[in-house]
């Protein structure tokens, strides 16, 4: 008994090995922008290859402006985005107009190309209620604040979507620190015990704030923390647009099909802070690591795959840049000229039938704001 005892950690170490082993990254683009996975090319048409890069580039301007309002005061809360355009953009092209979205609070830009005016997203980050009255026929949630709260909640939307027979699925996203949550556990279990049509994607940029994903976890990867749910987990380059694609596509179709959810770790780098509330990343990040990562830009390498093939130009992309300012100057204005929310604004949209006690503070707060 003593000997089998002190076998068992070894052959435990050997099966951890061996299944953290089937986690390889995925990819198709190289840093060149060359096609090192021929086999894997999703079948996108040259006018879709051109639409992603010029989602990813007016994202990448709409994130340099975005910062610059922050710091004039005329936005609130804001989370840089630059560097995980291909794991966010391209992710939401592999879907379809019905399916839902479910962020965190850096998934802005997922909404936008889903359907929210580009103004509301700006009164979102304003903290203006209107941010987050979603338009009808627009599938998306409003960006969660608690962190991995949304898997939970795209397990039961999931469900929602499989009881009433929809062809659809929920997507959800959270970052490395939230793959260390209760909630995301809870999410992928749920959703894989009842086979709910979701995707579950981890955006890996390395750092939880400013704390690295080495110390959040001894996972060799988060992708094998799928194995746990009995569900599939892949690793994706996340600065890579087509291996971003072709795995959601897939888990996507076969959601659809009724095979259940997958996990989708994405290998991406924010080139900002953690947020602009103060973070300084030269705190806790390397200028090695920095330089390393831009050379990886999803941005660039997309670039390059798309002149070689004659499909993008100079001339295209600052047609894009021109494009995204003009779209975002007319955005921030129409934020400006938003009525000025008032207490009773609050209180009359949190219920449908108002209680009492909040009847009687709106009675208070009415009387007020008629003086």
């Amino acid at each position: 008994m003593a000997s089998q005892t002190k076998n068992m950690p070894l052959d435990a170490v050997k099966s951890l090995q061996a299944a953290e082993e089937q986690f390889k990254t995925f990819q198709i683009l190289n840093e060149e922008g060359e096609v090192v996975n021929e086999g894997a090319m999703p079948a996108l048409t040259d006018e879709q290859l051109q639409e992603l890069m010029r989602r990813m580039v007016y994202t990448r301007i709409l994130d340099q402006r975005s910062i610059s309002l922050n710091r004039q005061g005329r936005l609130g809360f804001y989370a840089p985005t630059a560097g995980q355009e291909a794991s966010q953009l391209a992710s939401q092209f592999a879907l379809e107009k019905e399916d839902y979205i479910l962020p965190g609070y850096r998934d802005v830009p997922q909404l936008i190309w889903h359907g929210l005016p580009l103004y509301q997203a700006f009164l979102f980050s304003r903290g203006h209620f209107h941010g987050n009255q979603i338009p009808e026929g627009v599938n998306v949630l409003s960006p969660q604040i608690i962190i991995g709260a949304q898997y939970v909640q795209t397990a039961g939307v999931a469900l929602g979507l499989k009881k009433s027979g929809t062809k659809a699925v929920a997507i959800t996203y959270t970052g490395d620190g939230g793959a260390s949550q209760g909630d995301f556990y809870e999410g992928i279990n749920f959703a894989g015990a009842f086979k709910a049509p979701a995707i579950f994607i981890v955006q890996n940029n390395r750092f939880a704030i400013s704390t690295p994903v080495e110390k959040q976890s001894a996972a060799k990867t988060i992708a094998q923390k799928a194995m746990a749910a009995g569900i599939p987990g892949i690793q994706v380059d996340g600065m890579d647009p087509l291996a971003v694609y072709a795995a959601v596509k897939d888990a996507r179709d076969r959601a659809i099909n009724g095979e259940g959810p997958t996990l989708i770790e994405t290998l991406t780098y924010r080139y900002g802070p953690h947020t602009m509330a103060g973070d300084d990343p030269t705190r806790y990040r390397t200028a090695d690591l920095d330089n390393e990562w831009e050379k990886k830009d999803p941005l660039v390498r997309f670039r390059k795959f798309l002149e070689k093939k004659g499909l993008w130009s100079e001339e295209k992309e600052n047609e894009v840049i021109d494009q995204a300012k003009e779209d975002i100057k007319e955005a921030i204005k129409k934020a400006d000229s938003a009525p000025k929310q008032k207490v009773t604004d609050l209180i009359s949209i949190m219920f449908e039938e108002m209680p009492v006690n909040l009847k009687e503070q709106n009675e208070i707060y009415q009387a007020k704001e008629s003086k």
